[in-house]
This record gives structure tokens, C-alpha cells and sequence, in this order.
């Protein structure tokens, strides 16, 4: 019988994001042994197998990843940064150069990296020549690299699967610019996590770049048209060549999840087309990929449950700015506590937060919460098409809107963190506790302003935060206190009619006799 320490050791990076959440599933149900590198690791809290080893770290840390990597075999490479700087090609390529040093001074004998396709001798956009050159940097170890590149990923909660199927599911008919008639070959999710484990398996030597993709080449406007089909919609769309990847980008964030920032870079890269030219893989790899038709099938129907596996937007990368706190000097904070008393339990209180945001709104002002979502995507912000990944159930790590859970604790507390742009940071607390025989509810908005126009930004929206976060909270406890009685009125119900049938069973049992 082989033991798990018989294994060799694989490190994954990216455990949080799309691709690598799902990898890092696949991994533990083949009982490899793995060791994950997280910023957050409570993101990955009560979600990974007891014998995976965590590591908290960030792969800008050389000494982090040298211990990291000791006793390490393999190495999933599984990190960009393009939602989370302007200046992503920099971050890419120094976090590239990091991972080789330490991987090369480590032993480290192969690195796995997943790329994106392109042809060289064209003029690439920035996004995908740094995709292509943090391969080139990896490959400047000692270790073995093989390169996967893939074009767009078809899956339940992907970028790409998002952004059609938002725009075909709320437009009839769409203006499109020029990127819509580019070449892709687009992969399904479980095709790519198929190469990415079967390179794990690779036995031969030597640094080997393989392009992947499915059968079909199709125009990102046929992709649409397909999922249109399949869902019973007619739509028309109209290309135009007139729309900027600046205005491209602004049109993606009013009515997809993406926020200006990655749309513009989206809407960059698709310019150039992502096909398979060298098809090697499907000669080193025993893989026959499925086809667009069956890839959105799987897709729709994993949609259709609401919970996705894992979320392209779940990844800190998709965050629009990153945590400023060590170069930024903010100010003291400033806090707005509110308190509510309800006759329920905290498990019935604690329930409207808990399906807060996402399809259901925030119970007050919702007009005001979309027009800040509005100049939100404006400024390049993400807006609040991000929704929920499940309509009742949270996780540490889950975005929600323009949030992210940033701490919960099932029926007391909910800690969200703003990723919407702010002069400063921003919090929203909900925390419930037992009060007699009932509960109290504690409401807490908290901003840490960076400088005077922080400062000022919150006093200015003070008199319209009163009515909204009081308006909130009202409602919060309205909800409880109506589901409570719901429920009891239920008890009750089920309770007379376990009587009626008792009696009716005795007087039956007496007629009888």
C-alpha cells in the first residue's frame, strides 16, 4: 500500500484563485502530499484536507519561499497580478524572477506554469507578453519548466465564462467592437486541470512550452451566439469599430462582474487571437479536450446550481487595489455603532445578514447603494456586478459585491472589507449576541481615511450614512423578527396537526373496536 509520505512534495501556489482552488481539490483526492503558499490562509480554512500544509506568505518573499520550498518536488506555478496593480507586468516579472531564485536554491526539480496563448511575432498586448515573459523568467532556473498556454477558460465562476454569460443573458441586442470577431481556442476548466495534473506526471526532461486547447476555433461572437442557444435566447449583435478599449472597458463593468480596470486589459488582449498553432500536446498527453458545445454545457449546468467550485473574482488578484497600509499613512479611525434589540435568537437574527447583498440587495436604499456602484465602475472601480457565490452560505475570502468577507462566524459575526475605490479603507461589521431571551445586533461602519480628502469624503456622506445604515439595520431586525414568526406559526401549524391526527386515530381505533 503507498502512504501519502511516499509522495513527493508539491507546493501550489494561486490555492485561492480559479484555477488553483480547483487543482488544489484534484491534488488532495489523489492523496498527493502538498504544501499551499496564501496571503490569507483563513481563506482556505475548514475548505482544505487535514494532512495539506499551509504556508502564509507572499512569493515577493524570497527567504518565505526558500523555506517554503525545501523537501519540494513539483511546483505549481499559478499567479498574475493584473487586477491587482496599473503597473501588473512589474509585479508579474518580480514575483517571476523571486519564485526562480528561490526555486533554483531550493533543489526544486520542476515548476508547472499556466500561461496564455499568443503569437510571439505579433504585437502582443501587455497582458499576454507578460504572460509569456514570466515563462521566459521561470525558465532561467535550474528547476524544470513546463509551460502550459491556454486561450479563454470555459467553467462555472471563470472570467471569461462570466463576461458571456452576462452580456448575452442581459442584452438583446449588443454593439460590439472589433474584439468580438478575434480568433480563441477556447479550453474547458476540467480539460486545463487534466494538463495541468497530467504535467505533474510527465516523465521525460528538458523545458517544454505546449499550447492547449480545445477542437474548435471560434470567434469570441460565436462563443456568444453558442450560449445564447443553448439557453433558448435570441440575440443580435451588431459589430461596430468605433469603441476604445477605455470605452470597451466602461461598457464591460455597467453590465458584467468585470470592473474597468481588467476589462481594459481584457479588451486589450483579445485583440490578438489565441490559438493553438503547434499542437504537441495532444501528442505528449493521452487528452482528447472537449468541444465549445459541450464545454458551456457543463459550464451553464454548474452555473445553474449557483455554487461555483471556485470564482475567478474570489482570487486576491482580482482585487482593483491592493492593501495600502504600509505605504499609505492613514488617519484615526472613524466609526458609526448602531445597535438594534430582537425577540429571536441570534441564529434567527444572524439570518438576514447572512443573505445579505448579492440578488437580495441591502434591505435599504438600493437605489443609493447602485448609484455608489455606479461611479464606482466609472472611476474603475469593480461596481457590485461581482453578486454572491451562493445565495444563503458564506466563506472567508467569498466577494460579495463590492466586499469581501474578511472574517464570519455562522450566526454571530459578519466582517466585510471594502474593494470599491476609497480614499482610505473601509469595513462593515454585523455582529449578534444574546441579550435575555433575545439578541442584540450590532451594526459597525469603519473607515480608516488616508489624509484630508479622507477625512472629508466620510463627513460629507455622513447625513446620507445615518439614514441608510439605520434604515439597514431596521430592516435587518423587521426580517428576523418576520422570520421568527414564520416559523412559529409552521411549529404551530405542524403541532395542531399532529394532534388532530392523533385524535382521529383514536377515535378510528375506538369505531373499530
Amino acid at each position: 500500500m503507498i502512504t501519502c509520505d511516499s509522495h513527493p512534495l508539491v507546493l501550489l501556489t494561486g490555492a485561492t484563485g480559479y484555477i488553483g482552488g480547483r487543482l488544489l481539490s484534484k491534488l488532495e483526492q489523489r492523496n498527493s502530499r502538498i504544501r499551499c503558499i496564501v496571503r490569507q490562509p483563513k481563506r482556505l480554512a475548514g475548505q482544505v484536507a487535514q494532512e495539506t500544509e499551509i504556508i502564509a506568505g507572499d512569493v515577493m518573499d524570497f527567504n518565505l519561499l526558500h523555506s517554503a520550498m525545501q523537501g519540494v518536488d513539483t511546483a505549481f506555478y499559478l499567479i498574475h497580478s493584473m487586477g491587482s496593480s496599473e503597473r501588473f507586468e512589474d509585479a508579474d516579472r518580480e514575483a517571476a524572477k523571486t519564485f526562480a531564485h528561490a526555486a533554483t536554491r531550493a533543489g526544486v526539480r520542476r515548476i508547472i506554469y499556466l500561461g496564455g496563448l499568443g503569437d510571439d511575432e505579433h504585437s502582443l498586448s501587455p497582458h499576454l507578453r507578460s504572460r509569456h515573459e514570466v515563462g521566459d523568467l521561470l525558465r532561467e532556473s535550474s528547476c524544470q519548466v513546463i509551460e502550459l498556454r491556454a486561450s479563454i477558460v470555459i467553467g462555472s465562476g471563470s472570467l471569461s465564462f462570466e463576461l458571456v454569460r452576462s452580456l448575452v443573458e442581459r442584452l438583446p441586442v449588443m454593439i460590439c467592437p472589433k474584439w468580438v470577431s478575434t480568433l480563441a481556442q477556447p479550453i474547458a476548466v476540467e480539460d486545463v486541470l487534466e494538463y495541468l495534473l497530467a504535467a505533474l506526471d510527465w516523465n521525460k526532461g528538458g523545458n517544454l512550452t505546449f499550447e492547449v486547447g480545445g477542437p474548435d476555433r471560434v470567434t469570441y461572437g460565436e462563443i456568444m451566439r453558442e450560449y445564447a442557444r443553448q439557453r433558448g435566447l435570441r440575440r443580435l449583435l451588431i459589430s461596430v469599430p468605433v469603441l476604445t478599449p477605455w470605452l470597451s472597458s466602461i461598457w464591460l463593468a455597467l453590465v458584467t462582474p468585470i470592473y474597468a480596470r481588467i476589462g481594459r486589459k481584457l479588451v486589450e488582449s483579445m485583440r490578438n487571437p489565441t490559438v493553438v498553432n503547434k499542437p504537441a500536446a495532444l501528442g505528449a498527453f493521452p487528452l482528447r479536450p472537449r468541444g465549445l458545445v459541450e464545454a458551456i454545457e457543463r459550464a451553464v449546468i454548474n452555473e445553474d446550481r449557483e455554487i461555483a467550485e471556485t470564482r475567478w473574482s474570489d482570487a486576491c488578484s482580482s482585487t482593483p487595489s491592493s492593501d495600502s497600509s504600509d505605504r499609505v499613512q492613514f488617519g484615526r479611525r472613524l466609526v458609526d455603532v448602531r445597535t438594534i434589540d430582537v425577540s429571536v435568537s441570534p441564529s434567527c437574527a444572524f439570518q438576514p445578514i447572512q443573505q445579505i447583498g448579492g440578488r437580495r440587495g441591502w434591505y435599504h436604499a438600493n437605489g443609493l447603494w447602485q448609484l455608489r456602484a455606479w461611479i464606482d465602475v466609472l472611476a474603475g472601480g469593480i461596481g457590485s456586478r461581482r453578486g454572491r457565490r451562493d445565495s444563503f452560505e458564506l466563506r472567508v475570502g467569498d466577494t460579495l459585491d463590492w466586499w469581501r468577507v474578511e472574517a464570519y462566524e455562522p450566526g454571530r459575526l459578519l466582517r466585510l472589507k471594502a474593494e470599491m475605490k476609497l480614499p482610505g479603507r473601509a469595513w462593515l461589521e454585523f455582529e449578534v449576541a444574546r441579550n435575555g431571551t433575545g439578541s442584540t445586533i450590532r451594526q459597525t461602519a469603519s473607515f480608516d481615511p488616508c489624509g484630508l480628502f479622507g477625512i472629508l469624503y466620510w463627513y460629507v456622506l455622513v447625513p446620507l450614512h445615518s439614514p441608510i445604515f439605520r434604515g439597514m439595520l431596521q430592516q435587518i431586525a423587521r426580517l428576523a423578527e418576520e422570520r421568527n414568526g414564520e416559523l412559529g406559526n409552521t411549529a404551530q401549524h405542524q403541532t395542531v396537526g399532529h394532534e388532530m391526527r392523533s385524535r382521529s386515530g383514536k377515535q378510528g381505533t375506538q369505531v373499530k373496536i
